[in-house]
This record gives structure tokens, sequence and C-alpha cells, in this order.
């Protein structure tokens, strides 16, 4: 007897635009949650939560006070579910691992439906922030790194790499250099990205930005577009001030078939595949690849026997350029075609660890319309976890399901040497990769650089901003600093800092 075969049968996603005023702050977190599974029960037909069997949240951020959400929801869901939780963290990855977990639960029988949801109410939280700070004041841009720092400073956090945006441009620098692009080559590539990002989220009801915006304009430093962290402008990174929620139902293709769900709002689940670099940024071969995501996406086609040009439709995860620039290499997706359904997390919203539930819900909303299969990426953390599914409008093959996901020790098989970390060096050194952070006037803070020593150790060395001759170096494109030649040396504040060598490439 062939195992029960996983459909999602019903999707929906809400944007709550909450007044200007302050008697009206929008729906929370759970109220967003509520009325996206609302709205994937109509979509499946009506009657299915209060038969849930399993209930999964994306953890949530905006609302700390409301805790875990998951028991709550199933309340208010009407539902009594007995497999009842919230994913561990809020990482981008964390929708595909809920769902893989149902198809698993649903693939061997332990449970008939499930549903998975989340939401972020993080433009409101940042309203209700700004009305109970003193006047004048407004909600800090470094509260990230606040919060890191009172963790406890690490080695990093202390030359300033501690929130994504900090960090994710050191893959892009060292991607680009890799790729042999010029500067103007990498930006240039970053903007037709995110430009065709913004014209499928033009067209995308569920988006958060329905506007088209041009190559020109989204790589073009400007008032409304300023410089945050070297390479990236505001235009090329996650736009987390949203209220989103958004959420799916799935079951057995047996019981959806019993309830009198048509089959062309059926779309089957295939296998899938995650693995995950170190979570300590320094602690990984290199930035301008990553093992785990190239294992993912690849078990993830090779697991339902599909190539790339079997694809009608990507899902590239999209906080930062680096990602979906990096994942399109692994697999070939021509730079022509969108690398999203749902609009990216800049345009369609950046719902922090929750965005790949609205790509999910968009994928089966193309997948109705048009085409065979659909590649699902997700990225968490600090280029941390990766996750890859496939969708698609027939079953995937018998007993898919229940599934091993966990390609850990091939990601491991691939990856290279790691460099012992040497935090106080002093010497010879070359650039591994780096960054410049801006304030909000668009001028330079400060410069890091990741550094290998002359015997190969790794280090950190930071460029004041006030040093305008090295600032230019690093940002204008004149030559690469990637490779280039330098050294750490002792800086006032004790830390280390880097000095360029003229001429030594």
């Amino acid at each position: 007897m062939n195992n029960p075969i996983p459909v999602i049968i019903g999707v929906g996603q809400v944007n709550d635009r909450e007044s200007s005023g302050r008697e009206s702050l929008g729906l929370d977190s759970l109220g967003l949650m509520e009325a996206a599974l609302r709205s994937a029960d109509t979509d499946a037909g009506g009657g299915w939560l209060p038969v849930l069997d399993s209930l999964g949240v994306v953890d949530q951020i905006s609302c700390p006070e409301l805790g875990d959400v998951s028991a709550p929801l199933a309340r208010r869901l009407g539902a009594s579910p007995r497999v009842c939780y919230k994913s561990a963290y809020g990482s981008g990855d964390s929708p595909l691992l809920l769902l893989n977990e149902a198809a698993n639960r649903i693939g061997a029988g332990e449970i008939k439906v499930a549903a998975v949801a989340g939401g972020e109410a993080l433009r409101t939280a940042a309203r209700r922030a700004a009305m109970a700070a003193p006047a004048g004041a407004s909600p800090s841009d470094d509260a990230v790194r606040a919060v890191a720092m009172r963790r406890g400073p690490s080695y990093r956090h202390r030359y300033g790499l501690v929130a994504p945006v900090d960090v994710y441009p050191l893959y892009e620098n060292a991607g680009r250099a890799a790729y042999g692009q010029t500067l103007a080559q990498g930006q240039e590539e970053s903007a037709e990205i995110w430009s065709r990002f913004s014209a499928v989220a033009a067209k995308n009801p569920g988006a958060w930005l329905r506007r088209r915006a041009s190559a020109d304009e989204i790589k073009t430093v400007s008032a409304a577009n300023r410089p945050i962290a070297f390479p990236y402008c505001k235009l090329m990174v996650a736009n987390s001030s949203v209220n989103q929620g958004a959420g799916f139902i799935a079951t057995s293709l047996a019981e959806a078939r019993a309830r009198g769900v048509a089959d062309d709002k059926m779309i089957f689940v295939g296998r899938g595949a995650a693995a995950h670099e170190p979570v300590d940024v320094l602690a990984r071969a290199g930035f301008a690849e990553s093992p785990s995501m190239a294992v993912s996406l690849r078990q993830a086609l090779a697991l339902n026997e599909l190539s790339t040009a079997d694809l009608d439709h990507v899902e590239l995860y999209s906080c930062f350029p680096c990602v979906p620039k990096m994942a399109r290499r692994v697999i070939g997706w021509p730079l022509h075609r969108p690398a999203t359904v749902f609009g990216g997390l800049t345009f369609g919203g950046g719902p922090v660890g929750n965005y790949m539930s609205h790509a999910v819900v968009s994928m089966v909303m193309a997948l109705r319309e048009r085409g065979r299969y659909g590649l699902l990426f997700a990225n968490g953390g600090l280029a941390t976890h990766s996750h890859s599914m496939v969708l698609g409008r027939a079953a995937f093959g018998p007993n898919a399901f229940p599934q091993n996901f966990d390609f850990q020790s091939e990601a491991d098989a691939i990856r290279g040497p790691v460099p012992p970390i040497e935090e106080d060096y002093i010497g010879p050194a070359r650039v591994e990769t780096f960054t410049v952070f801006y304030d909000r006037e668009g001028s330079a803070r400060q410069g890091v650089i990741v550094a290998r020593s002359a015997t190969g150790s790794r280090f950190i060395a930071k460029v004041p901003g006030t040093d305008g001759a090295a600032i230019h170096w690093l940002t204008s494109g004149e030559q690469e600093p990637v490779g280039a030649a330098g050294e750490g040396i002792k800086g006032t504040d004790g830390d280390t800092w880097w000095r360029a060598i003229p001429g030594r490439g």
C-alpha cells in the first residue's frame, strides 16, 4: 500500500495597512495569522480549520509579549490539533521546514490535515514604539545591534558585524570578485534581478510595494535610495516595515478528494532538502559561495528527478542580492527570468522569518494558473540555513513521504578548510572581503575588512569613516579591494585597523 500523498489545498495572505491615527494600530502578529488561515480555509472550500490535526507557526518577533502564539491561534480557529507548535526561531527557512515536517506527518499517516502560518506586525510595532518614546525620539535603526551587544559582544560584534545588513555584504563583495565582475557589473546584476522582482510585485495583490522600479533607480544612490552597507542601497535590502500574514493548509490527496476539493486546486508537495552553515560567520570556509545552499538546491531537484529546465517558476530567497545571485549560479537560472513569484523581500515585503509562507502562497497560485513545477529556496540567519522544496501540478511518485530532508553530511563533505581566527593579528595580509557602513545621511561611518594573514589565519580590521582615501579605495570600483595587500595595525582604540599598501594588489 502506498503512503498518503501530501497536497496543498488552500492558501491565504493578508496585508494590514493600518491607519495613521493612534486609535487604530492594526492587527498584531496573532491577528495576521488568523486572518491568513481563514483566507486559506475559504480558498480550500471551508470547514478545514476545525479538523486540523497539526498547526505549525513561524516564530514571530514583532509582538514579543504574545510569546508562543500556536495554542492561542488554534483556539481562535476553533481547532484542537494534536500537533501544535512554533518554529524554534524566526528564521527565513522556517516556513519550508514546517511544510516539510507537515508533509512527513501526512505521508506517515500520523495526521490528515495540517496548517502552517506566520505573521509579523512590524510596522505597527514600530509605530507603537514611536508613540511610547519621548517627544522627538524615533525607533533606532540600531535596535538589532543593541540587542546583540546586550547579549555580550563577540569578536565580530566589536567590529560592527552584528545584524544581517552588516554581514551579507561580505558575501556580495567576495562573490563579485570570485565571479570576475567589476563593481559596476555586480551592481548591474543586482539591479536587474531586483527590477524584475518589482515587476512581479507590481502585479501581485499580496505584495506590499506594488510599483515597478527600474534597474537604474535601484542601483543609483539618491535621497530616496540612500546607501546602507556597501554595496547595498535601500532598494536592495529587505523591507521589514510591513504588517503581513500568510498561511496554507495541506492534507492527503485522498482526503482532499473525499472532501470534494477540485483537482485543479491541489498542488502536490515534492521532497525537500536542508543543510546549514556554521552559526559563527567567521568559522566558514569562505564568503563567495555556500556549500549548504548548493547541496540543498541540487538535492531538492535530484530527489524529485527534475532539472532546471523543468522549472516553470522559482522563488530564490532575496533578503540581499548576494543570496539569489549565489543560488541562480547553483541551478543555472538565467538573469532574464524572474527569480520570484511573490516579489522579493524589498517589494513583496520582508516579514522577517515568514517571507517564504508568502512565497508558498504565491507559488501555489502561480502553478494553478500555469506551469508544472516550481522551486522554493529559503535562506535563514546570516546565510546560515538553507532549505529547498519543489511544488508541482502532479504527484512526485509513490511513497515520497515521509523523507529524511537532512543533507548536512553532504554539505560538510564539500566544505573547504576553515582558517583559524587570530583576533590580535598585526602584520601583512590580504583582503578576503569587506563592507562599509553608512549613517542615515549617507556618510561612511566605518569600513570593515575580513582579511587573511601571511600564514592564512583570518582576522578583522576597521577602516575609520574619516579615512576618505581608504573609503574611496573600498567603494569607488577603480580597483578590486578583494585580494589586495595591506596590513593590520594597532588602532587608537586598541582594535586592529587596516592600512592599505599603495600599488600592491
